[in-house]
């Protein structure tokens, strides 16, 4: 049976600048953050629409190494994109792996949801708490690039 989770994360920066990075994640993430992202390949697809697949390549400050998402939604109106984990190391502690994040207006910033569902491989396994972390972590890296970078608005 899947497990749910979310967590939301306020960022100062404008929603659409914002989404336009999250959404453009294939492109902008490896460049923006090398430490964290080796490279980012679209297997099928462009890599940021719906039915796309991607490998993500992490670097030498992530503990996991590759995962492969399949994009499932991408809602350009609503700032919205969901994905699945189809391969990967990911995978090695979860059997199912989804996620969908949201961007949308909060005072002159930017309220950022990551929710999704999971099903641990077995009951030793962790929740995902170390993969919500990242996220927010990336999320608070991406808000401080677009900040430096006079992208706020």
């Amino acid at each position: 049976m899947a497990s749910k989770f979310a967590v939301e994360v306020e960022l100062k920066s404008n929603p659409q600048k914002v989404w336009e990075r999250i959404n453009d994640y294939t492109n902008f993430f490896p460049k923006a953050f090398p430490q964290v992202f080796e490279s980012v390949v679209a297997l099928k697809g462009d890599g940021n629409s719906p039915g796309s697949v991607r490998l993500i390549k992490y670097g030498p400050e992530v503990p996991l190494k590759t995962i492969t998402e399949k994009i499932e939604l991408v809602d350009e109106e609503n700032k919205k994109m969901s994905y699945s984990v189809i391969d990967g190391d990911i995978l090695k502690l979860y059997t199912v792996f989804k996620a969908t994040m949201e961007a949308s207006s909060k005072g002159d910033g930017t309220l950022v949801t990551y929710s999704g569902e999971y099903e641990r491989l077995n009951e030793q396994v962790p929740h995902p708490d170390n993969v919500t972390g990242f996220i927010l972590n990336a999320l608070l890296a991406l808000d401080a690039y677009l900040l430096s970078k006079n992208e706020k608005s």
